[in-house]
């Protein structure tokens, strides 16, 4: 039961960022035709998908813990899903509160918005790959 829970916040919280990177933002921008009302509501978008990554990202922490706990230590699998919740974590929590920030304040907005789309990507790519991994079945 816990796995396909683990499972499904995992899928959660790629698809968030999925949805809202690749589909709602893009859409905003084509259809608002203002870029900084766009701009103002993509922002708030993105600090909602920060809670999304911390609420999955904690209990997907949390399970993992306990798988290491379940097999007697940190094996292959455990240790790759570890690492990139975590990274993922940081990057979601460096994005909202280091470089969101610097782009609502236009402070090099170019640099800035390039950053946070890169660490927008690698989140993405983190958690598509924890996704991958945790949809394998686990071998009886």
């Amino acid at each position: 039961m816990k796995d396909r829970i683990a499972l499904m916040l995992a899928a959660l919280w790629w698809g968030s960022l999925t949805t809202i990177g690749f589909l709602v933002v893009p859409m905003l921008f084509a259809r608002l035709g203002n870029p900084a009302v766009a701009g103002n509501f993509a922002g708030q978008l993105f600090a909602a998908q920060t809670w999304v990554a911390i609420g999955c990202g904690l209990i997907l922490l949390m399970y993992l813990r306990s798988r290491a706990d379940e097999e007697a230590g940190f094996g292959a699998p455990v240790r790759t899903g570890l690492f990139l919740v975590l990274l993922a974590l940081l990057l979601a929590l460096l994005q909202e509160y280091a470089v969101a920030p610097r782009i609502l304040a236009r402070d090099n907005l170019r640099l800035w918005h390039s950053v946070g789309s890169g660490m927008y990507l690698v989140q993405w790519l983190c958690t598509g790959v924890l996704l991958w991994q945790m949809s394998r079945r686990r071998a009886a």
